[in-house]
């Protein structure tokens, strides 16, 4: 395998140059900095705003038969499972469906790397949203030592063509890595211990991972080194600041995909006609949930 260490370094120039108010940490992370937050009435009216032009999306995928893949990868509490939330909320569970795959079975483990998530793959007027993807084999796997090097090689070499071969047939890719730093990682961890409600959220293979940061910035750059195609490219999304990031994401998403309003138009509803026949049972024969509240 050729090294990717010069490709990758010039890459990391380049994006230091052009960001003026990124910060680099001594991982070579860039984290980027705001005078204040937006709040969140601000926030709302935004996410409104970009839910409309979802469903505008949305439409045009299904009447144009699209077939639609938007990978979100990044460390564990990057942000990937609130954009994904903030983007299903306002769409049809029929036509935009989110892949959460767990831990792959025996047998799974013994078929051919990418055959289940190929089973997952969208058919024409669907766009599927994957949290954490096929190259769970680049990060999590390789650093964590669940694959062998010759697998993880194996899969540098091939994802880029397994993800040609897609675009020939049809398929939109998008692929977006959300990038966090280790002082907001550390933060957001210590939110999800100490809240019950978050705690789920947090594993012991996540406390383990968090020791290993380093070994994943490079594995992440290798990563890219490999599989930041032309035909396929990583778009970065800043995630320290979460609204920021859910709103850029999805706006972005938008831009990638030309699309028309073909949103039906209103519907009249015509009159109730009322059955002077009809008797409603009692009510006392019915099972109600207690009003608690």
């Amino acid at each position: 395998m050729k090294n990717p260490q010069k490709k990758t370094k010039q890459k990391a120039e380049k994006t230091a140059k052009t960001s003026k108010v990124g910060k680099m940490s001594n991982q070579g992370d860039i984290s980027m900095t705001y005078a204040e937050k937006i709040s969140k009435s601000d926030y709302e009216k935004q996410l409104n705003t970009l839910g409309i032009e979802l469903v505008k999306l949305q439409e045009w995928v299904k009447q144009k038969k699209l077939k639609v893949v938007v990978l979100f990868e990044g460390r564990d509490a990057a942000g990937k499972g609130g954009v994904i939330k903030a983007i299903e909320q306002f769409m049809n569970p029929r036509i935009c469906k989110v892949i959460a795959l767990g831990v792959p079975t025996e047998k799974e483990k013994e078929q051919w790397y990418f055959q289940r998530y190929v089973s997952e793959l969208p058919s024409g007027g669907e766009m599927m949203l994957f949290d954490r993807s096929w190259y769970n084999r680049a990060g999590v796997e390789h650093v964590m030592g669940f694959c062998t090097k010759e697998e993880y090689e194996e899969f540098l070499r091939a994802c880029p063509e397994f993800e040609k071969m897609l675009i020939r047939s049809g398929v939109i890719i998008v692929k977006y890595w959300f990038s966090v730093s280790n002082d907001e990682q550390e933060k957001r961890f210590q939110e999800r211990i100490e809240n019950p409600v978050k705690r789920w959220k947090i594993s012991p293979m996540d406390i383990e991972s968090r020791s290993k940061w380093v070994e994943f910035s490079v594995a992440k750059d290798n990563m890219f080194a490999y599989t930041d195609t032309k035909q396929s490219p990583w778009f970065v999304v800043e995630a320290d600041d979460k609204r920021r990031a859910r709103l850029n994401c999805i706006s972005h998403l938008l831009s990638l995909i030309p699309y028309k309003d073909l949103t039906p138009k209103p519907y009249k509803l015509s009159p109730r006609k009322a059955d002077k026949h009809y008797v409603r049972p009692p009510k006392q024969e019915q099972n109600f949930v207690p009003q608690k509240y």
